[in-house]
């Protein structure tokens, strides 16, 4: 009698389960909707996680570390100066210009072939190599593409004067050392009668100004340094300009607002000036060539402004001994000179100097 219950409660074990071990409990303690998000959430973040490491660099990362640049200008790095360098001198020689690639020092960027081994006469690229300076300026842009890559230290470019189409001069305005080559050249333009075109006009880091001009195939304007005038130098055959948009030591090259976009052409008298012979350093005035008139030279002097002084002093003192009249002006120059503010002293110094300079 008692083994029946026995049997029963056994059974009943086994065919019913308690509470705890039901299966319904289980699947609706863990429904379709809670099972659904935490099967999602835990491979997305995963994923994005190890995707976001293999893309984001760290801010210490080496190719960073890498492109810092080491021009002395922090702001630019060399890889996009070399390119910016690149795209602008492509965009001169589009326009008929021959380019050649610079360095930071404004120098031709790539080494001559013929280092250490001076050739005679001198090769200026008969050998078909490049590294012959002005020689390589080229207007073909695979020839660009080629000088700049031989070069990827460049960040800058010149542009050769002398060269069809546009047989570019290049007139370079300086403002160092108390020079004022801009109101030079315009004391020349009224002495002789020509206008100052307006015409391209490149600003340079110093304060300077180039001035764009186009001229004959022939005569060759030669270059100068302060020939014409102090704080005046010229550009022609041989020589070349620092292109706008080229990066220096010292800053970038930049086109001056309002600058027209083609040069103009130099003027007939101005021409003459830049391919007459060098002055004699005789006191004579050359034969058929007028003499300075003194009372502009006086009249330069006593309009010079401050900071200006001695460098208007000194050139109309050159000019008066380019034009015989050194030893007769030196009296009213130093007067003039006096009139600014100068000592007697200083206008006799600066003078002196001037003569020392045109006689030898």
């Amino acid at each position: 009698m008692r083994a029946e219950p026995r049997a029963e409660a056994r059974r009943d074990r086994r065919t019913e389960p308690c509470a705890e071990t039901r299966p319904e409990p289980r699947a609706e303690a863990r429904p379709e909707p809670q099972v659904e998000p935490r099967a999602e959430a835990r491979p997305e973040p995963r994923a994005e996680t190890r995707r976001d490491r293999r893309a984001a660099p760290r801010p210490d990362a080496r190719p960073e570390a890498r492109s810092t640049p080491r021009l002395g200008l922090p702001s630019t790095p060399p890889g996009d100066a070399h390119a910016a360098a690149l795209g602008h001198a492509l965009l001169a020689a589009g326009r008929g210009y021959p380019v050649i690639p610079l360095t930071r020092s404004k120098l031709p960027a790539i080494r001559s072939p013929h280092r250490g081994h001076p050739e005679a006469p001198p090769c200026r690229g008969e050998c078909g190599r490049l590294g012959h300076g002005v020689h390589d300026a080229s207007t073909d842009p695979l020839t660009v593409r080629r000088m700049f890559a031989a070069a990827p230290w460049a960040i800058g470019y010149g542009l050769a004067c002398g060269l069809p189409p546009h047989h570019l001069i290049g007139i370079d305005l300086d403002t160092k050392n108390g020079a004022d080559g801009l109101t030079a050249l315009r004391f020349l333009a009224e002495q002789h009668g020509f206008p100052i075109p307006p015409t391209v006009t490149v600003r340079t880091p110093s304060g300077g100004r180039h001035l764009w001009l186009t001229g004959p195939p022939s005569p060759p304007v030669p270059n100068s340094v302060g020939r014409l005038a102090p704080g005046i130098d010229i550009r022609g055959t041989g020589g070349y300009l620092v292109g706008p948009g080229s990066l220096t030591a010292h800053g970038r090259y930049a086109l001056a607002p309002g600058s027209p976009q083609r040069p103009a052409p130099v003027p007939s008298a101005l021409l003459t000036l830049l391919t007459a012979p060098p002055p004699s350093t005789h006191r004579e005035p050359a034969a058929g060539a007028p003499p300075q008139p003194a009372a502009a030279l006086v009249r330069f002097v006593r309009a010079s402004p401050p900071g200006q002084r001695n460098a208007r002093l000194f050139w109309a003192a050159c000019r008066a001994y380019d034009s015989g009249l050194g030893q007769e002006l030196t009296a009213r120059l130093t007067e003039a000179a006096r009139h600014t503010g100068l000592s007697a002293q200083e206008a006799r110094a600066t003078i002196t100097s001037a003569a020392r300079r045109r006689q030898g």
